[in-house]
């Protein structure tokens, strides 16, 4: 008979680590160290609860889109949101986490979500200005995720990431038809891109030397780009667009920089982010508070659906007898 000894906990560590310098896949099977566990239930979690909440900016237009075309783009754009929440939330049960304990942090304001989400959409131009600069900060960010060394994670960025990448199509796409109209939609779209360019560039989080968590995530694999070069990457991709596009980005310094090969850009306010962050954006208590009304509101539909499961095991279990 063949004896089997349990790994030591220094053995499993070994393995882990082993797993991360071969740039394989961490799976739910698999021992990890707890630190690893509870970053990526922070990190998948604050993305979860980001595009639930991202569902409410645009959402707030569907009433109002000025027409039946651009009105099923926006539902199902919401539609998607709402879609990718639901795969999020199960990537972070596989690492233990309980959906139910994760909505209750979000609706009680103690864990985060994405900072863009608590500025107010003031114009339909807002819509295509999140679709292009929102969306495409999303893509920026995200793409890198679907190498992520979180199995489950890197899977469900894939489909969010193709989603994400109509999403900012069909912004742009808005935007252009708005810039062909008449001078006040043009003025829209200027005013939107003024007052979501900076808030934009702050989605991709605090700068390298003041970022507590990057080291270890890039040590883990769980991020592959530090926020400053991602930041850099959007601002890079965003300029040629905004040419097209014939608006003007809201920054004086804006240059490109030949040596570098980059765009220079100026000084982003993290006085400003630090604050939408820890509570005082324009529109965070909104968000939270219609987040926690729509929870409670839908406590009966739970309740429903889960006295169904109830009956239909039941059932099972009787036929199962007979």
């Amino acid at each position: 008979m063949t004896m089997t000894t349990t790994p030591s906990e220094e053995e499993l560590h070994e393995r882990f680590e082993d797993t991360i310098a071969k740039d394989r896949r961490i799976e739910p099977r698999d021992w990890v160290p707890e630190g690893y566990r509870r970053t990526m239930i922070r990190q998948i979690a604050q993305h979860a609860h980001s595009e639930i909440i991202g569902m409410q900016p645009e959402g707030n237009w569907i009433t109002r889109a000025p027409s039946l075309r651009r009105k099923a783009i926006l539902l199902a754009k919401v539609q998607d949101e709402a879609g990718h929440g639901l795969y999020l939330y199960s990537a972070a049960e596989t690492l233990g986490a309980d959906r139910d304990d994760l909505t209750d942090k979000l609706i009680t304001g103690r864990q985060k979500y994405s900072s863009i989400f608590n500025y107010p959409t003031s114009t339909f131009a807002d819509v295509g200005v999140i679709g292009w600069l929102v969306d495409g900060a999303a893509i920026c960010n995200q793409v890198p995720l679907c190498r992520s060394s979180y199995g489950p994670y890197a899977r469900a960025m894939i489909r969010i990431c193709k989603e994400e990448s109509f999403h900012q199509r069909q912004g742009y796409e808005l935007l252009m038809t708005m810039m062909r109209g008449t001078p006040e939609q043009r003025e829209m779209v200027q005013d939107a891109t003024n007052r979501f360019w900076w808030p934009s560039l702050m989605m991709f989080g605090p700068p390298d030397d003041d970022s507590p968590n990057t080291a270890q995530s890039m040590a883990w694999k769980v991020k592959r780009h530090t926020n400053d070069e991602l930041r850099q990457r959007f601002v890079d991709m965003t300029v040629p667009q905004a040419e097209a596009l014939g608006v003007t980005l809201p920054d004086p310094d804006l240059a490109w920089n030949a040596e570098r090969g980059h765009y220079d850009f100026g000084r982003i306010d993290w006085s400003e982010l630090k604050q939408v962050i820890s509570g005082g954006g324009p529109c965070n208590a909104e968000r939270v508070a219609r987040r926690r009304h729509a929870h409670e509101d839908g406590a009966w539909v739970r309740e429903a659906a889960a006295a169904h499961a109830r009956k239909n095991r039941e059932r099972e279990r009787k036929e199962a007898v007979a």
